[in-house]
Parts: C-alpha cells; sequence; structure tokens
C-alpha cells in the first residue's frame, strides 16, 4: 500500500491523499470488526460446549501465542500459512480515492484475505475467538484492523519521488525491527498467560 497510496499517487490520480487515507482507516477497522465478530461468534459457541475454565483460557492464550512465536520463527520448518491473494491494483485506475481506499483496507483489515505476512494475524484471530464474546471479539478485530492500516502513515510527506523513494527504504529498513517487536509481543503474551496460571 505504501507504494500505491501516497500523497504524490493521489495527486496524480486527482485525489486527496488524506480523504483516501481516512477510508482506507475506516475500512481496515471494518474489515477487523467483521472478523472479529465472526470469530467471537465462534468464540461463543466454543465457550457454551467446552466451558473452559480461567486457567485453561490463559493457558491456551499463552500456548497460542507460543505457537505465533514458533510460526514467526520458522522453527516448525514450514512457512507461515497464507494465500497468494493480493488487493487488485487496477482500482486506483478504475475507482475513486474513497473506493479503493475503502475495498482496500477492508481487505487487509480482514487479515486473512491477502497475502499473510506475520504469525500475530492467526494469533490476533485465535484470541478474538478466545474472548467466548461476539463485543470481545469485535473490540480485538477492531483494534487489529485499525492498528493494521496505521503503517500508511509513513508515506503521509511522500509528495514527490524522492520522498516516495525515501519513505519505502525507511519502510524496508523497519521490517526487520517490527518483526522482532511482532516477536517481543507474542512471546510477552505468552509470558504474560503463564503469569496468570501461576499466580
Amino acid at each position: 500500500m505504501l507504494a500505491s497510496i501516497n500523497p504524490l499517487g493521489e495527486r496524480a490520480r486527482r485525489t486527496r491523499w488524506g480523504r483516501t487515507m481516512t477510508w482506507y482507516l475506516i475500512g481496515s477497522t471494518a474489515g477487523g470488526t467483521a472478523v472479529g465478530a465472526l470469530a467471537g461468534a465462534v468464540g461463543v459457541g466454543l465457550r457454551a460446549a467446552l466451558d473452559p475454565s480461567d486457567t485453561a483460557a490463559a493457558i491456551i492464550a499463552a500456548a497460542l501465542a507460543a505457537a505465533g512465536v514458533v510460526l514467526e520463527l520458522g522453527l516448525a520448518g514450514r512457512s507461515l500459512p497464507t494465500t497468494r491473494r493480493q488487493v487488485n491494483e487496477d482500482w486506483l485506475a478504475k475507482y475513486r480515492g474513497w473506493v479503493y481506499g475503502t475495498g482496500f483496507g477492508f481487505q487487509l483489515g480482514l487479515g486473512v484475505a491477502t497475502v499473510v505476512t506475520t504469525a500475530t494475524v492467526y494469533v490476533a484471530i485465535a484470541f478474538a475467538v478466545l474472548t467466548g464474546s461476539v463485543v470481545g471479539g469485535i473490540a480485538v478485530g477492531a483494534t487489529f484492523g485499525f492498528v493494521r492500516a496505521l503503517p500508511l502513515l509513513a508515506v503521509r510527506r511522500a509528495n514527490d519521488v524522492a520522498r516516495v523513494h525515501a519513505a519505502l527504504r525507511r519502510a524496508a529498513a523497519w521490517s526487520g525491527r517490527a518483526h522482532a517487536l511482532a516477536v517481543a509481543g507474542l512471546v510477552g503474551v505468552a509470558a504474560a498467560g503463564l503469569l496468570a496460571v501461576v499466580v
């Protein structure tokens, strides 16, 4: 998205980046909300059928986060399961900014409708299920969708070719750090789940 939706590209398409970004953020949050609500509804059914204790829920949360770490680091000897689908960039030339902004955002907010690059996507959806509540699932999903859209802010000042290239270089340089933060976050969640069991 950084290379597609930036101030320079939006100006060339005769639309405003701020407007497209707003719709992208709305779409991504809506996509996250939708998948979170669905996952929460599944969780309601599972909770009714299994009635797990708080201790069991904490252990499951820790196990899910640990599985995310294993997948993120490739320790299972397998790559992350994913689809090869990407958003349709033909929309950029066909539709208005608010349409592709919302459409791209919604698809990416769903988490699994396009290429999955991090295990945290699966862990977030699993946590939405684990809430055992539609409202809880929506809270997890909406947060996921909102946060997923924020990296697009990295190009907010990219209004010429040099700045677009500089923003893309910065994003590439940050990819390793983002991966490390994702792993650290999953480790922290796993540790918190285990701590909840012990305490």
